[in-house]
């Protein structure tokens, strides 16, 4: 099953590791290194030009979505139901 994550971009829901919601990261926080170090690494895409609102994080790469954290969450969610 596949995750919409917003713009042109989908994933396969098995890669997701985590959803961060992007308010909750700050310059103090650990996830904000986490997420300079991978864009220096051109593993950071941001899927449009709209506000970040969560960091889908998968094991090659890191994907800024204007899709709310709790709406990512329900759509993965769904897309197991979805699949009994």
């Amino acid at each position: 099953m596949f995750i919409h994550l917003g713009g042109n971009r989908m994933i396969r829901i098995g890669e997701v590791i985590a959803i961060i919601d992007a308010q909750s990261s700050n310059a103090a926080d650990p996830y904000f290194s986490f997420l300079d170090i991978a864009n220096k690494k051109g593993r950071f895409e941001q899927i449009s030009s709209d506000e970040i609102k969560a960091y889908v994080i998968t094991d090659q790469k890191i994907y800024g979505s204007p899709i709310s954290s709790l709406t990512l969450l329900k759509r993965a969610e769904q897309s197991q139901y979805d699949r009994k």
